[in-house]
């Protein structure tokens, strides 16, 4: 029996993943966490097999909270679960000690068998993030601007990129408006582009959102 243990902060996809899980014999969800810090606390007694991460949810998220888990539970594989599609996330997330990356648009079997293939020690992305792996790993980015960020710094900057306000941003991280304002100058500063237009173009130019968001031009 494969235990798994689901971290989402939204309750549809936690019962979503539930319902999938509950269709495979060899499969069961053996614990939910709301937020990172619930995470860790339920990986202390909870026995999972594997772990589905949200790689976006409020307080301690993304890297940070992959290597933190990886520090108390070195040999717990983690299948990322992301709305993100950019390649940057993903790379971030192997290199943290993820086993996997998966979008939320994946097809219920691949999910399945994505679980079954982590469990078995392999590892797992989707055809069009193993694509990006394997170029970046041709042709390394660590020069482009976007690059010098943070991982929270980047998950703002992507954020701002698809439209979404400061204190929108705040209130999804669980942060203060000015700790967001702190990061946007930042990322400004770092990326040497000083117009949210430029960051929008650069990230659409880079492959970091899908398309250009209402209102930016």
């Amino acid at each position: 029996m494969i235990r798994i243990m689901i971290a989402d902060d939204h309750a549809i996809i936690r019962d979503g993943l539930k319902q999938i899980i509950s269709t495979v014999p060899e499969m069961c969800v053996v614990d939910e966490a709301v937020d990172g810090s619930d995470v860790l606390a339920r990986l202390r007694k909870t026995a999972a097999d594997i772990l589905l991460l949200d790689m976006s949810m409020p307080g301690k998220s993304g890297i940070a909270l992959i290597q933190q888990i990886r520090a108390c539970r070195p040999a717990l594989p983690i299948l990322i679960l992301s709305m993100y599609r950019e390649s940057q996330y993903a790379v971030q997330a192997i290199r943290a000690g993820a086993a996997g990356y998966l979008t939320k648009n994946t097809e219920t079997d691949q999910l399945v068998d994505a679980i079954r293939k982590i469990a078995q020690g392999g590892t797992v992305v989707s055809p069009q993030i193993s694509e990006k792996l394997i170029r970046q790993v041709q042709r390394p980015e660590a020069a482009l601007p976007h690059a010098s960020l943070t991982a929270r710094e980047f998950q703002i900057f992507q954020m701002l990129a698809e439209g979404r306000c400061i204190n929108e941003i705040a209130h999804a991280l669980s942060l203060s408006n000015k700790t967001v304002s702190t990061h946007k100058a930042n990322i400004h500063h770092k990326m040497e582009i000083a117009s949210m237009a430029g960051l929008v173009h650069y990230a659409i130019h880079h492959g970091l959102i899908g398309e250009a968001p209402g209102g930016w031009s």
